[in-house]
């Protein structure tokens, strides 16, 4: 019985609380719909489509899609390479690599060492460049825009030896490093 008084007073209640009165959302909908607008959309842009080029192996006077534009030997024309240790390493450079690596196009200030991973006794460094890309470098790369190799890599650091002119025309080896700093 007592069960029976409760569900009673819990329907009444309850049949209060719903309203089938649609009339006040009803005027609210019809007050929004009566305003007048606020702006317009600007249209969207025309997609253009790019000119496809289909590239055909050997044509006179194009590029070579698939070799770096950056010529390192190009970049060193002119300089005075004598029988010293820095020459020697320019010249390996030059011999084993040829074309600039992807990271010798920043100044190595401007690229920062987020972290590193190891694969199969291999430690990788991290680096992202000024644009925000993420880069994986090993020992033997190269990187920043004085023929600056990558010597060592540690989970805290990396050496770096580049290669720099003095003021009196000569060459010269420098050591860097890029220290682990934490990603912004």
């Amino acid at each position: 019985m007592r069960y029976l008084a409760t569900i009673v007073t819990a329907s009444a209640l309850l049949s209060g609380c719903v309203n089938n009165d649609m009339s006040q959302l009803e005027m609210d909908v019809q007050q929004i719909l009566a305003r007048p607008p606020r702006g317009t959309i600007e249209p969207l842009p025309e997609v253009r489509i790019p000119e496809t080029y289909l590239y055909q192996a050997g044509e006179a006077n194009k590029p070579d899609p698939f070799r770096s534009f950056i010529n390192v030997a190009a970049r060193v024309a002119g300089a005075a390479v004598a029988a010293d240790p820095v020459s020697e390493a320019l010249r390996k450079k030059i011999e084993l690599h040829g074309n600039a690596e992807e990271l010798e196009a920043f100044e190595l200030d401007s690229l920062r060492m987020v972290g590193s991973l190891e694969d199969a006794d291999e430690l990788w460094g991290i680096v992202v460049d000024r644009t925000g890309t993420v880069h994986r470098v090993k020992t033997g790369n190269f990187m920043g825009k004085n023929f600056g190799e990558i010597v060592s890599i540690s989970e805290e650091k990396m050496e770096i030896r580049e290669i720099i002119r003095t003021s009196d025309n000569s060459l010269e080896e420098r050591d860097a490093t890029l220290i682990l700093v934490e990603p912004k």
